[in-house]
């Protein structure tokens, strides 16, 4: 992704993005949202830096979140796409993190940080390793092919709602 400065500014226009800042290594901050949902994306157009709003990159087509933010005070919505890892997710993210709905076997390479929910529902979960450590919302893992909750946060803030897996035990499952 080596981008101008014409070409940065282009594709932030043609994807409303409106107050950014381009940084040295052709990477954005943007100041508010990213609304890249159901645009029949494979890949983001763009590499974001820090995202001071919310990131909706929902229901496109991606493979990779190669380009995502490193992180957002908001939420970061990547659900109904055909992502089959979170490598290059945001590190931290203050709101919800969104990653149902797609072809995931694992979460690792996922956020440290979730100041909100997390929802990774619907995928091909095996394992749930690669949790972050602690969630302040609640954790929705649920419709996945877990047989242990080996690796899940060991707090939760909220609900942890595991239902319609293939558990064989609760070991692993949150201290708190």
């Amino acid at each position: 992704m080596n981008y101008s400065v014409d070409n940065i500014h282009e594709i932030c226009e043609e994807y409303g993005i409106i107050d950014y800042t381009i940084n040295g290594d052709g990477s954005i901050d943007v100041d508010g949202d990213v609304r890249l949902f159901d645009k029949g994306l494979t890949k983001l157009p763009i590499k974001f830096n820090h995202v001071s709003g919310n990131f909706w990159c929902y229901r496109n087509m991606l493979t990779t979140l190669v380009g995502s933010p490193k992180s957002i005070v908001g939420n970061f919505d990547c659900g109904y796409n055909k992502l089959t890892t979170l490598l290059d997710s945001p590190k931290s993210v203050g709101g919800y993190f969104l990653c149902y709905g797609n072809n995931l076997t694992t979460l690792e390479g996922g956020p440290k940080s979730v100041g909100g929910n997390f929802y990774c529902y619907r995928n091909i979960l095996t394992t749930l390793v690669g949790s972050p450590k602690s969630i302040v919302g609640s954790f929705y893992c649920e419709y996945n092919y877990l047989t242990t909750l080996e690796g899940a946060p060991k707090s939760v803030g909220g609900n942890f709602s595991c239902g319609d897996n293939k558990l064989e035990s609760l070991e692993g499952c949150p201290q708190s």
